[in-house]
């Protein structure tokens, strides 16, 4: 069976740049925005309406509504988003079968549980998310840092509602996860090279 390290992240924290650095280090597969373009090559939907999906909860009033006789799941682009996640459940299991890899979100712990993969979660204190995520925008998408406060918790509310639909279980919750890194005030490249020596 193959090695699958899987990554969960707060917005803002390094996450990703960790999870790609780390598949760097170990010379594995890094898997992140690619599942969504193999998707929308699957499914014909647009990789901006996946991404859309892919990180908030489907649907208000679900599970609610499931089993009345009136129900407002019957529309379409309810069907649209659970097609989205099977499509990429698939797309995982495929990776996970070919080849050693790091996969960035997209509930891949969950997904990929029979891999048994080690589970990460990546974190940092607030004010070193909103320095962050200042940094890596350009002169017109800056915020203040109070707007920018505010544009992380809710990404991370969407991505909360989305992995607990899906799992079950409460994102970020170290019960769910093998490692939890704290990567406040941290060098991400010199964090991911620390773990891939443990990994090795």
């Amino acid at each position: 069976m193959n090695r699958i390290i899987t990554i969960g992240r707060e917005f803002g924290s390094g996450g990703r740049e960790f999870g790609r650095r780390l598949a760097e280090e170990l010379h594995i597969e890094y898997y992140d925005r690619e599942i969504i373009t193999e998707v929308a090559k699957r499914t014909k939907l647009t990789e901006e309406y996946i991404h859309m999906v892919t990180e908030q909860r489907p649907h208000a009033l679900f599970p609610i509504t499931v089993g009345r006789s009136i129900n407002l799941m019957a529309d379409q682009s309810f069907y649209m988003v659970q097609s989205v996640y099977a499509e990429q459940s698939r797309i995982l299991r495929e990776l996970a079968e070919k080849s050693d890899c790091v996969v960035v979100g997209r509930c891949a712990d969950y997904i990929l549980r029979d891999w048994e993969p080690f589970r990460v979660f990546v974190y940092a204190e607030m004010e070193s998310r909103i320095r962050r995520c200042q940094e890596r925008s350009t002169a017109e998408e800056k915020l203040s840092d109070k707007d920018m406060r505010r544009s992380i918790q809710d990404v991370d509310r969407s991505r909360a509602k989305y992995y607990s639909f899906y799992t079950g279980q409460k994102w970020g919750d170290k019960e769910y996860y093998d490692l939890c890194i704290n990567t406040t005030n941290r060098d991400i490249k010199e964090l991911a090279a620390w773990f891939a020596r443990l990994m090795r």
